[in-house]
């Protein structure tokens, strides 16, 4: 027991000198993005039409009743698109690189990019039979091919949980602001 306790004394003795003493952590924020990437994540979200991710959020949430639920959906049609835009985009610039929102923002502003846009937020669930395989088209075969554009959809893949828990962060400060 004795050596037990000089040994916990001789450590505290020598984790007492400078070299053991923690420099005081250097008080910095986090570093803002730069203009050119938050308008970049900005103009991604408007082309993702981000506002419906936020309506489906809601929609999915658990509310004790109906109304709590419909109230807070018409607060969140009273938000103007680019507000949620503007409110979205500094959180996302650290899991949405400006070259994915730069790729991803042309990409989904061409025809074939707009009606994927359109089939996510619109279309009804599909049955694929075994077997089946789905028909690719061939814009879409050209868009697969661009290695921008595949770095961009991966990276854009993986930020989804990231752009989910944001929208669901905004939408319960949207739900708290009086309207």
């Amino acid at each position: 027991m004795k050596f037990a306790m000089q040994v916990v004394l001789g450590l505290s003795l020598v984790c007492a000198g400078p070299a053991c003493v923690a420099a005081p952590a250097p008080a910095t924020q986090a570093a803002a993005p730069a203009p050119a990437h938050l308008k970049a994540v900005q103009d991604l979200l408007g082309a993702m039409q981000i506002e419906k991710v936020l309506k489906g959020v809601a929609a999915r949430s658990r509310y004790s009743n109906e109304g709590q639920k419909q109230a807070v959906l018409a607060k969140l049609d009273k938000v103007p698109p680019a507000e949620i835009y503007q409110r979205l985009a500094p959180a996302l610039t650290r899991v949405i690189s400006a070259d994915t929102a730069t790729e991803m923002t042309r990409f989904y502003t061409t025809p074939y990019g707009k009606q994927v846009i359109h089939k996510k937020y619109n279309s009804a669930a599909q049955l694929i039979m075994p077997g089946m395989t789905a028909a690719v088209a061939p814009e879409e075969k050209k868009e697969r091919k661009r290695a921008a554009y595949v770095r961009a959809s991966k990276e854009l893949a993986e930020a989804e949980p990231a752009i989910e828990h944001e929208a669901f962060k905004l939408l319960q400060a949207i739900n708290k602001e009086k309207r």
